[in-house]
């Protein structure tokens, strides 16, 4: 197993080498650099004499074109001097296009490093001054190059990087083996700096994308916290309010005939179910994940929701089937606040209706439905259709399990609920 995994290992290492040389010369991409980028922090007192009040990448790309017209125009002095000192002068307009190809790409390498650095390449590859100057390059087109060679280093992806070094460093061996070995260093210097500032500015990005999310999550929990409170101090309070008053308006008179006394006990204990489900939903918001609650309910306490459903007059018929234990924890949740909305809105809008309670479970998808008769005092279900958010909630939490929600008049005249909710979707709490 070693001598596989050591025989593999070069042509793992060729494999690396030669994507890094294609992403360099043919497929490979730079980081783009917006013009309205900020000033850097050492330059920033440039403001005060009206140039920092421009673009950033608008003001360096001018700088680097002034830069390489002076350049263009001093290699075409020299190269015109010591062309004709030698006696081999090749015209001036040679001279220009040499002087053009060698140094221009300094001036697209902010905007274009790759392709800048490409050109580069070319330039100095096929370019030969050796009849003319003591060194087989151009000066200032061996300063764009090194230039080019930076940028590289600083807005590509390692492997392109890579790509472009060999190419370099072969290119420099090939061209002239007498001058490679100090073309290598001043190749090497570039790609080192180029690469540590990569590095330095990936950390720092990194870094800056942390402290965003963590102020966020900040935010996200201050306003929870800060929603828990007024539902603490004002919701709390009127339910607790409630559950007193209906305990203690009994004793107030001897003659509370004993069904109001029974209906003022439902109310009470629904007022404290309120509050223990509310309680809960306190817990999920001042947590930081909302995971160090209570359990949730689920389907297991369906039995109590439509005890509590006919305790407050309505007539209810419930039909299961399927085993509903086991249900994933997000699916049961979402089944039983649908089902639990549903009765709510039954109780408010239809009250003494009949209304029937289906379940079922089958090839990993949950059906529930909750249909209504006609309400006892006459009102118009479409009205009940339309008004208040929780219509919109029960649709919401179907939707977050990849399930279906419908809700709309029967041609009765009462109210049908129904939903689907499939087992594999992810859990929602």
């Amino acid at each position: 197993m070693a001598e596989e995994k050591s025989a593999d290992e070069p042509g793992l290492l060729r494999a690396v080498l030669l994507d890094g040389v294609v992403a360099a010369a043919v497929t490979g991409r730079a980081e783009s650099a917006p013009l309205d980028r900020p000033w850097p922090a050492w330059l920033r007192w440039t403001r005060y004499l009206g140039v920092g009040r421009f673009p950033y990448g608008v003001v360096e790309n001018l700088f680097w074109f002034a830069v390489t017209i002076g350049l263009i125009a001093g290699s075409k002095s020299l190269l015109e001097t010591e062309s004709a000192a030698r006696g081999r002068y090749p015209g001036e307009a040679t001279l220009l296009l040499i002087s053009i190809a060698a140094c221009a790409p300094l001036a697209l390498r902010d905007r274009h490093p790759l392709g800048a650095w490409r050109l580069s390449f070319v330039a100095m590859a096929l370019i030969g001054v050796s009849d003319w100057l003591t060194v087989p390059y151009v000066p200032a087109g061996a300063f764009a190059a090194i230039m080019c060679l930076y940028t590289v280093a600083v807005r590509c992806s390692g492997n392109v990087t890579l790509g472009a070094g060999l190419m370099a460093f072969a290119g420099v061996w090939i061209k002239d083996a007498e001058t490679a070995p100090g073309a290598s260093v001043l190749i090497l210097l570039p790609l080192a700096v180029g690469y540590a500032m990569r590095v330095r500015r990936t950390s720092r990005r990194e870094l800056a994308e942390q402290e965003r999310r963590h102020a966020d999550a900040e935010a996200v929990l201050t306003e929870r916290q800060r929603i828990a409170r007024e539902l603490h101090d004002v919701v709390a309070h009127h339910m607790s309010m409630i559950a007193i008053q209906a305990e203690a308006a009994p004793y107030k008179s001897d003659a509370v005939p004993g069904v109001t006394r029974q209906d003022l006990a439902e109310i009470r204990s629904t007022a404290l179910d309120a509050l223990t489900e509310l309680r809960r939903i306190l817990g999920v918001l001042r947590s930081e994940n909302g995971s160090d609650t209570a359990p949730q309910p689920g389907l297991e306490r369906l039995d109590d929701l439509i005890a509590g459903a006919r305790n407050s007059g309505l007539n209810v018929t419930a039909r299961l089937t399927g085993d509903l234990a086991g249900l994933p924890s997000g699916v049961g949740l979402t089944a039983y606040r649908i089902l639990q909305e549903a009765l709510s809105n039954a109780m408010r809008h239809a009250p003494g209706s009949r209304v029937g309670v289906e379940a079922g479970r089958a090839d990993g998808v949950l059906s529930i439905s909750v249909v209504n008769g006609p309400p006892g005092g006459g009102r118009n279900p479409a009205r009940f259709a339309a008004g208040g958010h929780g219509l919109v909630g029960m649709r919401e939490r179907a939707a977050m399990l990849g399930g279906r929600l419908t809700a709309e008049p029967t041609s009765e005249g009462g109210f049908a609920v129904t939903a689907t909710l499939p087992e594999t979707a992810r859990d929602a709490t």
